[in-house]
């Protein structure tokens, strides 16, 4: 049963592990700071989220791990919030919005 866990807690590293390394590269790969944010963001909810469910089942249910779900919990209701502020000064700052948010249809060529 052991070996099951060290399995799930491994993966659930890993995987947050890499989601938060794919956050970072997209944070320094975007251009526009609206899509630099997303990428920030999936790092900052899923990878957290990953990382904390892999410390939980290697320590098993324990104070630590109600802690962990604590700080889980802080990060999903102070992320959005933050997030949000940010996108709104982007979008009342940038004077080349209309340019960045241009969409090109995919049937015209």
């Amino acid at each position: 049963m052991s070996w099951i866990r060290l399995g799930f807690c491994a993966l659930f590293l890993v995987s947050g592990i890499l989601t938060i390394a794919t956050s970072i590269l997209g944070t320094y790969r975007f251009r526009f700071a609206l899509n630099r944010m997303h990428s920030a963001s999936i790092g900052d909810t899923l990878g957290l989220l990953l990382i904390c469910l892999g410390l939980m089942t290697a320590w098993g249910f324990s104070w630590a791990s109600a802690k962990l779900i604590l700080i889980v919990v802080l990060m999903w209701a102070a992320s959005p919030i933050a997030s949000h502020l940010i996108a709104q000064l982007e979008c009342r700052t940038d004077d080349e919005l209309a340019q960045h948010m241009a969409r090109q249809d995919w049937r015209e060529k």
